[in-house]
């Protein structure tokens, strides 16, 4: 038995999150189907981890398993046959057998991006959260300082997470501005419910003038989800990268 992983693209407009649902289009749901198509087989394909609805990614990644003899370079061209142009597979590499795309992330990276002008953007609407009010970006970036490090993001996860730790080690945020465009980049050994967009959100407010960059500390200390900004919505969230230490059976191997 084969162990693929594969690297996932998708626009998340049109679906309702990564996950299988009973009566609601997913991404997993798709593939899956394109894979028993492929192969003849049902197969179950593993996620690194959930996206919700309307959220896209640029490198999501899922193993299967799978007896099929189809070179993993030619996996990709076989399943994109058979999905819709809003999903695509980039990548497939053949993994140790014990390799688990959820249980062997060692961090991701996102991307949150924020279109800031008075006016909505016409094409990018799907893509982006609209703040028609001008950020101030020097605030933002000096509050993201704050959140750098290992610390509890209690005040940073939607209420209903189930997580023993809500303990994580942010190692880069960073932000970027292109014209009307402000791209948040966020790395960490992982993430919390909703986190990456309250963390968005609180900065938002930092750079709207509502709380100061020091306050930061505070919120975190608090503990309180309450304490932190809103969640900002889906669309403008993007999975960029999924992190592992081995994928395949050698040293070194990534």
């Amino acid at each position: 038995m084969r162990n693929i992983l594969i690297t996932i693209e998708y626009d998340g407009t049109n679906y309702h999150g990564w996950q299988r649902q009973k009566n609601a289009l997913t991404i997993q749901q798709l593939i899956e189907e394109s894979i028993q198509k492929v192969t003849g087989v049902k197969a179950k394909l593993i996620g690194s981890g959930r996206t919700d609805t309307g959220v896209h990614a640029l490198g999501q990644r899922a193993n299967f398993k799978t007896e099929t003899n189809i070179p993993a370079d030619r996996i990709p061209l076989a399943l994109n046959g058979h999905l819709p142009p809003d999903i695509r597979i980039i990548n497939a590499v053949e993994a140790h057998p014990d390799f688990h795309a959820r249980y062997d992330v060692i961090g991701k990276k996102y991307r949150y991006r924020i279109f800031n002008r008075n006016v909505p953007s016409a094409v990018l609407r799907n893509y982006s959260c609209f703040i028609p009010v001008k950020l101030e970006l020097d605030g933002m970036k000096e509050a993201a300082g704050y959140i750098i490090g290992r610390k509890d993001f209690s005040s940073f996860c939607s209420s209903g997470s189930l997580v023993r730790s809500r303990t994580r080690n942010v190692q880069m945020l960073e932000f970027r501005k292109d014209g009307c465009i402000i791209d948040m980049s966020i790395m960490a050994d992982g993430f919390l419910y909703n986190m990456v967009r309250i963390i968005a959100g609180t900065l938002v407010e930092v750079g709207r003038g509502n709380l100061m960059p020091e306050e930061i500390k505070t919120v975190l200390d608090k503990r309180d989800r309450r304490c932190a900004g809103p969640t900002l919505p889906p669309q403008g969230l993007f999975l960029e990268e999924v992190y592992y230490a081995r994928i395949l059976d050698t040293p070194g191997a990534m």
